[in-house]
């Protein structure tokens, strides 16, 4: 129930949700955003007191210190689902900020979206929309795809593997970060309709905004999933479990999710990063 592009017959992010909820369960979650819990009184913020202003567990840092490993200055980079680069005016730790931002470390950093927000990215050096489910970009021109939180949305995974495997050139790679299956706010999201997470979202996390939520259909969130997608790729994913993100801006909220963190197998609790090489 991350961040992403808005409903259009495009590469991805689909008109429809795979799964609904209870209609007594899509009245309440219509109505979470008039409540207000006396733990959510003051907003709790977990990384305030740490030195860099990031948790030990910061999957932000994690995903994007590896993509900073992989690469070079002469590299053509394409950010897909770069959606409208919220992170770059908004994102308040400078750490994060600066470890995501790669315009400066490559030849050329593109960005693509299905929404037209993507046109105004200031993140990037070009902006291109994602039109009848095509990349605007020649083929084999790119040496590293970034899909961050992009792949839950994702409808038509064949198509999307495609024009992956298309615009990427050998040896380049294509990594992404995205919720597991399984994970218990994928599965969550499942059960409650699509129309209803934004208010769902705006209750767990007070300063998502609307335009920042969007479907989701988790069908290719799995590394199994990954490696039938892309089956001639060196496939070097793994499952990381950051500090819980949905904590209600509540210390108690907050330490009670790290105990079920501590507690449930890796599945439940982890992100899938996919870090994936085509061949030469």
């Amino acid at each position: 129930m991350r961040v992403r592009r808005r409903r259009l017959n495009s590469l991805y992010r689909g008109p429809a949700p795979i799964a609904t909820s209870p209609h007594f369960l899509g009245r309440i979650c219509s109505r979470l955003g008039l409540f207000q819990l006396s733990v959510m009184s003051s907003r709790f913020d977990p990384s305030s007191t740490m030195i860099g202003g990031y948790l030990p567990l910061d999957g932000t840092i994690e995903f994007y210190g590896r993509i900073n490993f992989i690469l070079k200055p002469t590299d053509v980079v394409l950010d897909l689902g770069a959606g409208r680069g919220a992170w770059f005016t908004e994102e308040r730790c400078s750490t994060r900020r600066q470890i995501r931002e790669l315009k400066p470390k490559v030849r050329r950093l593109i960005g693509v979206d299905v929404d037209p927000a993507v046109l105004s990215n200031p993140s990037t050096n070009e902006n291109y929309l994602v039109e009848d489910g095509k990349i605007p970009l020649p083929s084999n021109s790119v040496d590293v795809i970034i899909a961050d939180y992009v792949l839950e949305h994702v409808l038509e995974v064949n198509n999307f593997a495609e024009e992956i495997d298309r615009v990427l050139r050998p040896g380049g790679f294509f990594c992404a970060r995205t919720p597991h299956r399984f994970q218990y706010v994928s599965i969550v999201a499942r059960f409650v309709r699509n129309t209803h997470h934004s208010s769902v979202l705006r209750f767990a996390q007070r300063t998502r905004k609307k335009e920042d939520i969007f479907p989701t259909a988790y069908r290719l969130n799995t590394i199994k999933g990954i490696s039938a997608a892309f089956p001639r790729y060196d496939n070097y994913s793994y499952l990381y479990a950051s500090e819980p993100f949905y904590y209600f801006e509540s210390k108690l909220i907050y330490a009670l999710f790290c105990w079920f963190h501590r507690i449930l197998p890796k599945i439940f609790v982890s992100n899938l990063f996919a870090f994936l090489r085509k061949p030469n």
